[in-house]
């Protein structure tokens, strides 16, 4: 099995060495992996692939463009290997958690544990799986979603968008940031690296439209009548 394979990189936590009454004992560094070598083009690379991933399974100008892409990149194969992509579907299902992030665990759970697929995972094996993966995502994620990455254990979190950017666009966001979160996750292990504003240039014009009739439309798409919101050409 691929992931039996896979050598495990040992990823500490920034928790404080005393238990005492420390307000700092359980804080996480938030600084990316020493060990975690991987070019600047190949992170732009996926992050492409997270933002076609919007392309893929919405539609150029999905109101909520948070696209997401999870990749090995322990894989010999290459920049990594794509183990599967997500993007917001809560218009579509209805369901408030289906954010980019928590779809695409669900998205790659059911990819790893596929019996016909080509990693045929036990439960036990996928639960060990997320150690080995990268979260690519358009935007910084929500309290819940980086809560969500967590605990699943990912290698490293990627995302472009700020939330600053976000609310500086008009989106609503909750006062605290994915890497509040990060910061007070020190007791769940392993831990986490994260990676900010990779390629932000290319996604924050993806989240800048929504609540400013005056901002351009993303390719692919134009208000048909001033003021109305973006649509598909």
């Amino acid at each position: 099995m691929l992931f039996r394979a896979l050598a495990v990189l040992a990823v500490t936590t920034a928790a404080a060495a005393a238990h005492g009454h420390d307000s700092h004992a359980h804080e996480q560094s938030i600084l990316a992996n020493d060990e975690i070598t991987v070019n600047l083009d190949v992170r732009e690379h996926w992050m492409r692939v997270a933002i076609q991933a919007l392309y893929d399974l919405v539609s150029p100008c999905p109101f909520s463009a948070f696209g997401t892409a999870v990749v090995n990149h322990t894989s010999s194969t290459g920049p990594g290997e794509l183990i599967c992509i997500a993007a917001n579907t809560i218009a579509d299902d209805g369901n408030p958690t289906l954010h980019g992030e928590i779809a695409a665990i669900n998205n790659c759970t059911t990819v790893l544990r596929d019996s016909d697929g080509p990693f045929k995972l036990s439960p036990e094996e996928t639960s060990q799986a997320w150690k080995h993966l990268s979260l690519y995502t358009t935007a910084e994620a929500c309290p819940m979603c980086a809560t969500a990455i967590r605990w699943a254990g990912f290698k490293e979190y990627v995302y472009a968008t700020s939330s600053e950017t976000l609310m500086e666009s008009g989106w609503p966001q909750m006062s605290i940031n994915s890497r509040e979160v990060f910061r007070r996750s020190g007791m769940v292990e392993p831990s986490t690296a994260i990676l900010t504003d990779v390629l932000y240039g290319e996604t924050d014009p993806l989240f800048s439209w929504q609540f400013d009739s005056r901002a351009p439309c993303p390719a692919g798409c134009s208000r048909r009548v001033q003021g109305e919101a973006c649509s598909p050409l």
